[in-house]
């Protein structure tokens, strides 16, 4: 009888466990789903803002329709893109093409005082902050699930209840990674 007992206690504090494990990992889940909406929140305002930023140029320079067609395209891309890696790099493809965009209106004094331009540069370098904050909230949390994935005891639970690893959201470009060279 005591040994019932105490096999039905310790099948009580395993049952306790795992379900203390199961619901840290819903938990974890949850986070990363909540900082992955945060970015595409913050890259949708981004795709918002470049026709307007595209259009602005391009009543200066209208010539330079290569440019504006590339920003176009690559913005098309990135609303298109379905998984995590897919979608970092059509965004890093697009933080080119408006680098390029950038770029082309340095050639332009009057488009770089205008006050539209201006106001678009500003919400852009904010938005693109944002981002930025984005990315490490979610990298954080995907961080924070993959160890609790892939750490014993939890990745006993993890693997029969289907949790599995998340993607980070990283930077393709090793020239983007690279620390730039000051010069005196």
């Amino acid at each position: 009888m005591l040994s019932l007992l105490i096999i039905l206690g310790l099948l009580v504090l395993i049952a306790i466990y795992v379900i203390a494990i199961y619901n840290g990992l819903v938990g974890k889940r949850a986070l990363v789903e909540e900082g992955w909406s945060g970015i595409e929140t913050q890259l949708k305002r981004r795709a918002n803002l470049i026709p307007n930023l595209v259009e602005t140029v391009k009543g200066y320079a209208a010539h330079e329709s290569g440019t504006f067609e590339k920003v176009t395209e690559m913005r098309s891309r990135t609303l298109g893109a379905g998984s995590v890696a897919e979608r970092a790099q059509a965004e890093q493809q697009l933080t080119s093409a408006i680098g390029n965009l950038f770029a082309v209106a340095e050639a332009y004094p009057d488009l770089k005082a205008n006050q539209n331009f201006q106001q678009l540069q500003t919400d852009l370098a904010e938005i693109e902050n944002e981002i930025q904050l984005s990315r490490r909230y979610y990298n954080g949390t995907v961080r924070d699930l993959n160890i609790m994935v892939e750490t014993f005891p939890n990745n006993l639970i993890a693997g029969p209840f289907g949790f599995k690893k998340a993607e980070y959201f990283e930077i393709e470009d090793d020239a983007d990674r690279a620390v730039p060279e000051v010069q005196f």
